[in-house]
């Protein structure tokens, strides 16, 4: 029997300037307007998605590089996805809605009760995608960022602190019986008196407690540390890796490892792989755009530059294309997976620069593993063996939160994962969390 699979939208531009740098801009929707918004996720809960996860970055980057960031609208401007979600919930009944949000940004208190009226009002849909960016530092506060494993450990303290005031509330502290005149019981209420290395402040929350479970945790850590937060705390682990069943495998079986050393089942974790596939009506289609892609003319070249100026915060488009690239021009605040990225398998000591573009821009076909273009029968194929071979969750689509994206990732898609028992057809009720239980 084919194996059902959980399906997300990771919107990676975060609440910011949609449609920018596209045609469809002219279909004149305002990314600063909920219309927009609300129109995708009908669109995602009609087919059967059960979470939309939104990026955010609440910084521009480093003072000396802001313009790298807006000069495209690739790393700002951009809203707080915490004020969107009461709009997409009000546009759907089942969806869950996870905006990003930074514990360096968030009081504990402040955060427990705000997620806490999001829980409720949303009819426990909410979840918190929990980041641990320490280059926004400055706008909070800090004098200087925290270090890779300290900002976790921060993050740690700060999911614990909330929960502690989640839980503050007792079984039974709340009756609500009219007819005994009694709403609550005080008595029931824990102190929560909370004295930590990085936040010290008393409960208890004024704040019911949840019927249907707390908001989920997804985290998208991928180092040590990162995985065992994740091990420890999330119910959705956001996953980055080769879309091949070893490395499926591999990635899994460390996630499952570090729950398990944190006293977790392995099951209490859905981990969801993000993609980004070009859908073409043809596999006549497909091999044309990937022959297209494998020499980039300039103007592609360029267009790469300009979005990994942005992601490195360093203006590549300055630099001589046809030399090997100096390591030393990305400062301490770049981040190292970007970097990473960036070069690939390649020495940076022999390589061009323009050789390490022109890789990006390279596509490559589903049907033999290489890329990620192709047919949506194709890439259901894909879906459908990582299932069956790797016993995979399920995927995250990446993308703009656009119906044109929308539609053109899905309108094929979705009755072919049908067909083939992949997809849901249905919601069984209970939240975000429902959704994750449902298979």
């Amino acid at each position: 029997m084919t194996r059902q699979q959980h399906f997300g939208w990771f919107l990676a531009r975060g609440f910011g300037p949609h449609g920018w740098g596209h045609p469809y801009l002219d279909w004149n929707y305002r990314w600063t307007s909920p219309d927009l918004y609300q129109q995708s996720v009908r669109e995602l809960e009609q087919a059967g998605f059960d979470l939309l996860i939104i990026e955010d970055a609440p910084s521009l980057g480093s003072p000396s590089t802001i313009d790298l960031r807006v000069r495209q609208a690739f790393g700002g401007p951009k809203h707080d996805p915490l004020l969107l979600a009461p709009y997409l919930f009000a546009a759907t009944q089942h969806l869950g809605i996870v905006p990003t949000v930074n514990p360096a940004a968030y009081l504990p208190y402040t955060a427990a009760r705000q997620f806490a009226t999001l829980q409720h009002l949303s009819g426990h849909r909410l979840g918190l995608n929990v980041v641990t960016d320490t280059g926004s530092a400055r706008h909070f506060g800090d004098a200087a960022p925290l270090g890779h494993d300290a900002a976790y450990d921060r993050a740690e303290e700060w999911l614990d602190a909330i929960r502690g005031l989640w839980r503050s509330w007792e079984p039974g502290a709340l009756i609500a019986d009219p007819a005994a005149g009694r709403y609550a019981d005080g008595s029931k209420l824990l102190p929560v008196q909370h004295r930590g290395e990085y936040f010290s402040f008393d409960g208890p929350l004024n704040a019911i407690p949840f019927t249907d479970g707390e908001p989920a945790i997804v985290s998208p850590g991928g180092s040590g540390r990162g995985l065992a937060f994740a091990g420890a705390n999330s119910d959705v682990q956001l996953a980055l890796a080769p879309l091949d069943a070893q490395s499926i495998r591999d990635y899994r079986a460390r996630i499952h490892t570090a729950a398990v050393e944190r006293g977790r089942r392995p099951e209490d974790i859905t981990i969801l792989f993000a993609v980004q596939p070009v859908l073409v009506s043809s596999a006549e289609e497909a091999d044309r755009l990937v022959a297209a892609s494998a020499n980039p003319d300039d103007a592609a070249v360029l267009a790469i530059a300009e979005k990994q100026s942005s992601d490195l915060e360093t203006d590549l488009t300055a630099l001589d294309l046809d030399r090997p690239l100096d390591l030393s021009v990305f400062g301490d605040h770049v981040s190292q997976g970007s970097i990473k990225r960036l070069l690939g398998a390649h020495d940076p000591a022999t390589t061009p620069l323009r050789v390490l573009l022109a890789s990006l821009a390279r596509l490559g076909r589903i049907s033999d593993r290489t890329g990620f273009v192709g047919t949506a029968e194709e890439f259901a194929d894909l879906i459908e063996d990582l299932g069956e071979s790797a016993d995979n969750d399920g995927f995250l689509l990446w993308g703009d939160l656009h119906p044109v994206t929308v539609h053109r990732l899905l309108d094929e898609l979705v009755p072919i994962l049908r067909r083939r028992g992949i997809l849901r057809t249905s919601f069984g009720g209970g939240g975000l969390r429902g959704n994750l239980a449902d298979f």
